[in-house]
């Protein structure tokens, strides 16, 4: 039933593939199915919203409100009661149940001085790049919403200069970015022994990043921390 809702509400996205075929085969659902799922009786479609309504206000007020929908979602899930985060999203933007207070933002870039040291600086202020895939830089920024904020890591080709990887999440640890990464690499070529440049951020650092870059057979290159992506 969450596959099915998931796909009803994402049917009107502007994005070319994710028509409802497409999704019901990402999801492993058939089109017969989810179109059967949408003839059902608008009681029993009502009924359900109507619970998760109702589970919806509750964890929400728990959290004496200050709950975004992604933790009503997980407090959702953990109960085992199925539904899609988008429709959690929906039900609590129509009730108008708006978490009272943002996260705080907490800067979390430390470097590990003494791993990010011993990364060369491959680049040397020169983005510029002969062909696709020979040359990354990657950065992270933050989006503030009425949730708290989220973390954007992107991965962008110097030769092109488009975002050709990126990750989100409500956090910057160094899976963030070896996800942006790892999204990259499925989606564009990346040559052998291309280098990648960041700043000396503790997760471009950390040993998951690093291995992330050698599974790639990518080369790891930092400048100088704080500095904003293709400036060095």
């Amino acid at each position: 039933m969450a596959k099915y809702e998931f796909i009803e509400s994402h049917k009107n996205t502007a994005l070319p593939y994710w028509t409802i075929a497409n999704m019901c085969a990402w999801l492993g659902v058939s089109r017969s199915g989810y179109y059967h799922w949408r003839s059902r009786p608008q009681s029993a479609t009502a009924a359900r919203r109507e619970a998760l309504t109702a589970r919806i206000r509750y964890f929400f007020d728990d959290s004496e409100q200050t709950y975004g929908y992604r933790r009503v979602h997980a407090d959702l899930v953990a109960e085992g009661t199925p539904v899609s985060l988008e429709l959690v999203r929906q039900i609590m933007a129509e009730e108008q149940m708006i978490a009272c207070q943002p996260r705080p933002f907490r800067v979390t870039t430390d470097p590990d001085a003494q791993a990010a040291e011993a990364i060369p600086d491959l680049v040397q202020r020169d983005f510029s790049a002969t062909a696709p895939g020979q040359k990354f830089v990657g950065d992270i920024t933050y989006i503030q919403t009425w949730q708290g904020f989220m973390y954007l890591a992107t991965v962008i080709d110097c030769y092109s200069r488009k975002v050709v990887g990126f990750s989100m999440a409500d956090h910057m640890r160094d899976t963030l970015v070896t996800q942006a990464l790892d999204n990259a690499a499925a989606t564009t070529i990346i040559q052998p022994h291309a280098i990648f440049h960041s700043d000396k951020g503790a997760q471009y650092s950390s040993k998951n990043f690093q291995a992330a870059l050698a599974r790639h057979r990518m080369r790891a290159s930092m400048g100088r921390t704080g500095v904003s992506l293709l400036t060095g």
